[in-house]
């Protein structure tokens, strides 16, 4: 089961969180806020963000990346992926039927 890391602006991380879960896209997402320190056309940025922790499947990763990157608003957002191979089986069960179109 993919776990998705995203970073995103406090003020669009709940939309963005709500937008994947309703769209079955994702199970759950789990919401932090973070700073972050990065290189951004020439200059070192500090901004406050929402560290998002998003669980899909194989099935539906590609489609949650597209909307995304097609719903968030940088340039260049941050997605990384990882895989879970050791799952608790009701979870990944879970995980599975909530991204399930019905």
């Amino acid at each position: 089961m993919p776990t998705l890391y995203v970073t995103a602006p406090t003020e669009v991380a709940a939309d963005l969180a709500r937008t994947v879960v309703e769209a079955r896209l994702a199970a759950c997402v789990n919401r932090f806020p973070c700073t972050s320190t990065y290189r951004w056309e020439g200059e070192v940025v500090e901004d406050r963000e929402e560290l998002l922790l998003v669980k899909t499947t194989d099935e539906r990763y590609e489609a949650l990346v597209a909307r995304l990157v097609e719903e968030h608003p940088y340039d260049v957002p941050c997605i990384e992926r990882f895989d879970e191979d050791d799952l608790f089986e009701a979870f990944d069960a879970w995980v599975a039927e909530s991204t399930t179109e019905p």
